[in-house]
């Protein structure tokens, strides 16, 4: 497969990551610079403190999916390295939404000190998304490993 072809993928991984990456950085240096409200300080620094900590599993899964995308350019889509991408990719996400299920309860006290209960809905969305993520990879490696016992059947009576 030509080098140049998932070159668009590699693109969107870089752009999903640079935000988040720069957000990272200057939303460190703003929260030092500009510390939160007294009386709500004791509610927004454990979800700032969980948004930091998704910030490692988040550039995991994108070093995985970089992984998978060079494999994929190597011709070993169908391998174990590409199975054992998609699982860590699994664990990345089911680790990010574990963290903000443990976020969320803080997110609802700002609701009701806000008396904004839309935010619930909000803070659930971290949750949700790499839940759905989780899930499709899942998918993808039980797939890809069905593929690959398929292939090397078919290998052996060849």
């Amino acid at each position: 497969m030509k080098r140049g072809s998932t070159l668009f993928l590699r693109i969107a991984v870089f752009i999903i990551g640079a935000p988040v990456l720069a957000l990272g950085i200057y939303g460190l240096y703003y929260l030092m610079k500009n510390p939160a409200n007294p009386d709500y300080a004791h509610i927004l620094y454990p979800i700032v403190i969980g948004m930091y900590i998704s910030v490692i599993p988040f550039f995991g899964a994108l070093l995985q999916a970089f992984k998978l995308l060079s494999y994929i350019d190597k011709n070993q889509a169908f391998s174990g390295l590409s199975v054992t991408a998609l699982k860590k990719i699994k664990l990345f996400a089911f680790t990010i939404s574990g963290v903000y299920v443990i976020v969320l309860p803080f997110v609802a006290m700002v609701a009701e000190l806000d008396d904004a209960p839309g935010l619930i809905i909000i803070g659930m969305v971290p949750i949700f998304a790499p839940f759905v993520i989780a899930v499709f990879a899942a998918l993808l490696q039980r797939l890809l490993q069905e593929a690959i016992t398929i292939k090397s059947e078919n290998d052996l009576t060849v």
